[in-house]
């Protein structure tokens, strides 16, 4: 007698799980960080009329497309005004600018990013949110992704289908 032949099932393929990769959601431009430190005089103070002449001087084509955190390394008090000066001469060249680190830079592409994905799309869906990849994800995102999911979906789980652990179910 023969043994009988089931054809091979991909169960996960017929889970209905949705996986969100955010790998995918990185954007590929390069980061700077932008340090203002060299634009004070003796590198604690901000002069109103030098800084403005350096953001003037300064040749912000050379950013074009690229991601910029803002930042001063110096122990110096500086005006908000003058990182606003900075996003102003940024702004027609740089894909993305912030104040802060290139960890705050990554955040805010990722949590930009995020925010574009149609979540009433994911309405009661499982989700599978992929971890583990080539590409650095900040944690940050992981808990982006799921402060957005959770109202809309039916579970978040981290991981891949094969093996993946539950974050959050609906009852």
């Amino acid at each position: 007698m023969e043994p009988e032949h089931k054809p091979i099932e991909n169960r996960v393929a017929n889970s209905g799980l949705i996986t969100i990769d955010l790998e995918t959601y990185y954007h590929p431009g390069e980061r700077v960080l932008f340090d203002i430190k060299p634009w004070l005089f003796r590198e604690a103070i901000l002069k109103e009329k030098d800084f403005r002449e350096n953001v003037k001087q300064h040749i912000w084509s050379q950013y074009a497309g690229k991601n910029i955190a803002f930042t001063c390394s110096a122990d110096a008090i500086i005006p908000t005004w003058a990182y606003m000066l900075l996003a102003v001469a940024a702004e027609p060249f740089a894909n993305r600018y912030v104040f802060g680190n290139l960890q705050t830079l990554e955040w805010a592409l990722f949590t930009d990013a995020v925010n574009k994905i149609n979540l009433e799309a994911l309405r009661d869906a499982r989700v599978i949110v992929k971890g583990c990849g080539e590409i650095p994800v900040p944690v940050s995102a992981y808990v982006e992704i799921t402060h957005k999911l959770a109202p809309y979906v039916k579970s978040i789980m981290y991981g891949e289908a094969c093996s993946n652990v539950p974050v959050m179910k609906k009852k």
